[in-house]
């Protein structure tokens, strides 16, 4: 109201008669539209971690709530290699939720990368997974999930993977 008072020319101020005060009152606007309520849940979602402070390493954040995260997970192959197994679960699960697909970079970059715009869940398809038959190792048909805000990773079977993202995105 004090640009308002400068521009019309015309006094805004208010007399209060209990305290036989003047003064120009403040206002909060009232207007909503959708362009202010996403930079409100952007800002509040907006966060910066120290991770190592003597390497000034800070860890950015975005921790949207899963309804408004753009993608609700993100399926990480470990490796150029296991492509194969990490397309065809982002191929079925892709029908249920909205996914993003990354291989390019270390597994870090990608988390760092994921963590930045909110992704809640990343799905990692590790040589586990699939075994290796040249070292003996069997497939356990398992990811390991890394949740966003606690950076804490579990392994689950694939076969319950849309029932677990589906839990964890619930509100």
């Amino acid at each position: 109201l004090g640009r308002h008072n400068e521009v019309s020319g015309k006094t805004q101020e208010y007399f209060d008669p209990e305290t036989n005060e003047h003064y120009v009152p403040y206002v909060v606007e009232p207007s909503l539209g959708a362009d202010r309520v996403a930079l409100a849940f952007l800002v509040e979602a907006y966060d910066e971690e120290v991770v190592d402070a003597e390497k000034n390493d800070i860890r950015v954040v975005m921790r949207l709530h899963p309804a408004l995260a753009p993608y609700k997970a993100a399926i990480l192959p470990l490796s150029k290699k296991l492509g194969g197994k990490a397309e065809e679960i982002y191929h079925d699960l892709q029908k249920k939720f909205m996914l993003d697909y990354d291989d390019a970079g270390s597994i870090g970059k990608r988390y760092r990368r994921q963590d930045e715009i909110g992704t809640p869940l990343c799905i990692t398809v590790d040589f586990q997974t699939v075994g290796d038959e040249e070292k003996g190792i069997p497939a356990d048909n398992c990811v390991t999930v890394r949740d966003r805000d606690t950076m804490q990773q579990e392994r689950v079977a694939i076969a319950d993977l849309e029932a677990y993202i589906a839990a964890k995105i619930a509100y």
